[in-house]
């Protein structure tokens, strides 16, 4: 046991000390809070430059009444002029652009265009398309003795809130931010996996290149020495991902501090719209994230990271202990492996969706993908049945398969000059000497 707690030390000292380390897992929060901090600057603020707008209106749409006002669009109304003659002038008037409404029949569907000296916005465009689609409607509702008012406000607009009754009281629950929690979720475990499983895989093979393992196995077991690698390489993706929560949790709480004028900007956002709306937004998400049984979701992502990292990278470091330098013949062996992680972000995506399907359960349960899908359905109401038998399952998978590895391990580690198959490697692993 002593010495598989000197491996452990080596693997996770000799990695958490590299440049790469440090650089990575300081930089990956920082960029998660930039782009946060940019995204809420962004939203917040709207352009202050407005577009001058000529209406040209030769079918009385709008019965001489200008609209209401458009964010970031002047609007004016302009007399006595034809298309072909204001196109020429509309510019040196000063407008940015001019729409030209022919006269037209309300009844049918008429050729609007918006002139310009370049591509107007997206924006621009919506906005007006929409400003005369909602005046052809109401000129058609009133044609027909309908009451565009009355009918607007006939709309209920009813939006149909999810209320979760507990024992610790009634919590409204947003089942968008439950999706991107599930999801996120699934793809850190299915991410995690793969670098870290990864890792172990290619640490295995450097060491069996240079010849370092046959210098370490002198004095330990290949079980231990496998063992050690395994622990150690995945002590620092914990690490990692505990200084990630720590460091972005520190940095949202200093992003008030950092940019004050954020604030400043979200706090002034009730004059603004669309600005309001996507304050509005992420209390929604605030509120969406309260209504979650957040210790139950950091546990499960603990266990099921541990529990899927250890089964998988069992798999990768018999198959380092198997190839030399012929990267082809790795990836030929990784092949199979990969499969079950691939399938179970697949069957993730589905399960998020619809986390009540057999095939969502089916891959909740079975231990190659349950690490994965069970995160994919961990915000929706799991029975406890299912999340024991997964959890035991996925721990027997793991025994199991560090059992057959290690023989895999033992053998491969001490062969160089042959290349080894799977039919090969299982003999390996089922004789009884």
């Amino acid at each position: 046991m002593n010495k598989i707690a000197l491996i452990i030390s080596r693997e996770y000292l000799t990695r958490v000390k590299k440049k790469s380390f440090l650089i990575t897992t300081i930089l990956v929060p920082i960029i998660i809070i930039a782009f946060y901090a940019a995204i809420i600057a962004i939203t917040v603020s709207g352009s202050d430059e407005k577009q001058k707008i000529a209406i040209l209106d030769e079918a009385a749409l709008f019965d001489g009444k200008l609209p209401e006002a458009r964010k970031n669009l002047e609007l004016s109304f302009i007399k006595q002029e034809t298309e072909q003659s204001f196109t020429g002038k509309y510019k040196d008037q000063g407008y940015d652009a001019f729409l030209y409404i022919p006269a037209f029949d309300i009844q049918k569907k008429p050729v609007v265009t918006l002139h310009s000296q370049s591509s107007a916005s997206l924006s621009t465009t919506v906005t007006l398309e929409k400003l005369v689609n909602s005046t052809i409607r109401d000129k058609r509702l009133m044609a027909q003795g309908i009451n565009p008012a009355a009918l607007e406000s006939a709309n209920p607009d009813i939006s149909i809130q999810n209320t979760i009754d507990s024992k610790d009281g009634s919590k409204k629950a947003v089942a968008g931010v439950a999706y991107a929690v599930s999801f996120i979720c699934g793809i850190m475990i299915y991410m995690m996996m793969l670098i870290y499983g990864t890792q172990v895989m290619r640490g295995v093979t450097e060491e069996k290149t240079n010849r370092i393992a046959e210098v370490i196995v002198s004095s330990v077991k290949p079980f231990q020495l496998m063992t050690g690698k395994i622990i150690g390489i995945g002590a620092v993706g914990l690490t990692q991902f505990a200084i990630w929560i720590v460091l972005v949790g520190m940095m949202q709480l200093a992003i008030p501090l950092i940019f004050p004028d954020i604030v400043q900007q979200a706090q002034q956002a009730g004059n603004n719209a669309e600005a309001a709306g996507a304050m509005g937004l992420a209390g929604t998400v605030m509120q969406g994230l309260s209504a979650l049984p957040i210790g139950k979701i950091v546990f499960s992502f603990i266990f099921y990271f541990l529990g899927g990292y250890l089964t998988y990278a069992s798999l990768f470091a018999a198959i380092g202990s198997v190839v030399s330098d012929d990267q082809q013949e790795a990836q030929q062996l990784v092949f199979p492996v990969m499969m079950p992680i691939i399938l179970g972000f697949v069957i993730m995506s589905k399960a998020v969706n619809d986390p009540n399907s057999s095939l969502a359960v089916f891959g909740s349960i079975f231990p190659l993908t349950s690490p994965i899908v069970m995160m994919g359905r961990i915000t929706f109401d799991v029975p406890a049945w299912q999340m024991i038998l997964s959890m035991v399952l996925l721990i027997a998978c793991f025994i199991f398969f560090t059992w057959i590895t290690a023989k895999i391990y033992r053998t491969g580690i001490l062969m160089y000059g042959k290349k080894a198959s799977w039919k090969e490697m299982m003999k390996w692993a089922f004789r009884k000497s």
